[in-house]
């Protein structure tokens, strides 16, 4: 292939540089920000692409969505991490279009040729065909949503203290959170511990024993990817903390302030202000894109399967990588799981691959090390299942927390984590509580199809209840009470003028 000219036309940093062969990574995640260190010392260029200018820690999204952490705390800047790297360039934008043909990829107006290309642009939220409902219950797979999760959790609290009615203080004090995977425990927890304390210390109105946390799971336990033991661990954490679990539930249908699901039972209907959505993923649209340029085999998900060297079939010169790919040469056969561990050792091996193929060195073999699976439940309460090597409560709580300080990629942010985690564990207390942003703009987003650049959208005031916090306000007086959630909530309605767009 003829050489192309180094980075966008760009003079590169040094000579050597100039003719070497280009590598371009689309996707600042685990596994892209892994295999660019990877490539530190290889005799090529690199081009690393993302739709946002920072890396994403997202198994602490839940903290910033329940105030203990700020969005900063979990989030690194693409350029401090890798833009340091002489043979890199870090580029923002989107990659709309690939001609495996050519070796291409249409970025933006532009079209950049690679010599190795390595797609590691991650999953987003699925709503299993139901996508009216992301509104009424934002997912969190990016920092905007765990920010308007915060908002909608704070707004919901703040309403509740200046509403007269008991009634309507219970349902403002309701959240409900759909699966009971980790991400929906860690939530639960987290909402429980933020909910008691806050109303108990900071709002005078409310009574903490008037809140209720409801996970709903299809399934007939908490956290199915772990032993028994350690998910029924769990359940009791979580129950200490006034959660209830709703088993073998299916959400039927949902509308602002409602959501009808159904069970062996029969369909029950809950009222809640809030509702959160952890319950399902799917891959990037890239997938998709590259098997409409090359054909590829893509599994029941939509991820591309993948060979032994996480290469497409027929095509060495692209690998896909994370919550992208379907990898099944594993000793047991099952797939890669979608976890920031197996997608943080692909990027890195994949990485190494391209750089042994470089020199001429004899060529890595991926092995895959399974850390196992944890969650944290309480402020010092957490499961975790290390290769047959089972914690829960306090020790538990001490695994979880030294295992993500290790995959923190930012050593400043590792050092204000632990910081903050001290603080609220002595302190009972919570470090981000700021109602900021226009709220509601951002829920239609998400980490793998959302838009480049993001719109901004016109919304209510940020003191005024949000378009999705209205809605269910007026659902509940209209329909559940037949009174005002509060004297004077009509004062609301200009600032939610146009709420539909808001929250689309």
């Amino acid at each position: 292939m003829a050489a192309e000219h180094f980075f966008l036309e760009l003079e590169p940093p040094e000579e050597r540089l100039r003719d070497a062969p280009h590598v371009v990574i689309v996707g600042g995640g685990f596994a892209g920000v892994r295999a660019c260190k990877a490539l530190a010392q290889a005799d090529v260029r690199v081009t690393l692409i993302d739709k946002r200018n920072f890396n994403l820690f997202q198994p602490l999204l839940y903290q910033v969505a329940t105030g203990l952490v700020a969005p900063g705390d979990v989030a690194t800047p693409l350029r401090q991490l890798v833009g340091k790297q002489s043979n890199v360039q870090v580029l923002l934008g989107e990659v709309t279009g690939l001609d495996a043909k050519k070796q291409q990829i249409h970025f933006g107006e532009k079209t950049l040729t690679y010599d190795h290309l390595i797609l590691a642009t991650g999953s987003g939220s699925t709503y299993f065909g139901h996508e009216e409902w992301r509104t009424f219950a934002p997912p969190m797979k990016i920092l905007e949503h765990a920010q308007e999760i915060r908002r909608r959790l704070l707004m919901a609290m703040e309403q509740a203290e200046q509403t007269p009615d008991p009634a309507a203080r219970k349902f403002l004090q309701t959240v409900v959170i759909v699966g009971g995977g980790p991400t929906g425990c860690e939530m639960a927890g987290a909402t429980s511990e933020l909910m008691r304390n806050a109303m108990r210390r900071e709002f005078k109105q409310l009574n903490p024993d008037d809140s209720r946390i409801i996970v709903i799971d299809p399934g007939d336990r908490l956290l199915r990817a772990m032993p028994e033991s350690l998910s029924a661990s769990a359940q009791k954490t979580l129950e200490s903390l006034g959660v209830e679990t709703l088993f073998k539930g299916r959400v039927q249908s949902m509308q602002p302030g409602e959501v009808t699901v159904g069970t062996p039972d029969g369909d029950q209907t809950i009222q809640a202000a809030t509702v959160i959505w952890t319950a399902g993923v799917r891959p990037s649209h890239l997938g998709k894109t590259l098997a409409g340029s090359i054909d590829c085999e893509l599994d029941r998900g939509g991820r591309v399967i993948v060979e032994s060297d996480f290469s497409v079939k027929d095509h060495p010169e692209i690998r896909v990588v994370g919550d992208l790919c379907s990898y099944k040469h594993t000793s047991t056969g099952n797939p890669l799981p979608g976890m920031a561990g197996p997608a943080t050792q692909a990027g890195g091996f994949v990485g190494k691959d391209i750089a042994a193929i470089m020199s001429g060195d004899n060529r890595p073999n991926f092995k895959w090390f399974d850390f196992g699976s944890m969650a944290v439940l309480d402020r010092v309460a957490a499961v975790a299942d290390l290769r047959g090597f089972k914690f829960s409560g306090s020790p538990g709580w001490a695994v979880w927390a030294a295992a993500h300080l290790a995959f923190m990629p930012d050593r400043e942010n590792r050092w204000t984590l632990l910081i903050k985690w001290m603080f609220a564990v002595l302190s009972q207390q919570r470090s981000s509580m700021l109602l900021t942003g226009m709220p509601s703009q951002h829920i239609g987003l998400d980490s793998a199809d959302s838009p480049f650049p993001m719109k901004s959208g016109s919304g209510p005031s940020i003191a005024s209840p949000d378009a999705a916090l209205k809605a269910a306000m007026d659902y509940y007086s209209s329909s559940v009470s037949g009174v005002p959630v509060q004297d004077g909530a009509d004062a609301c309605d200009e600032s939610a003028t146009g709420s539909d767009a808001a929250i689309k």
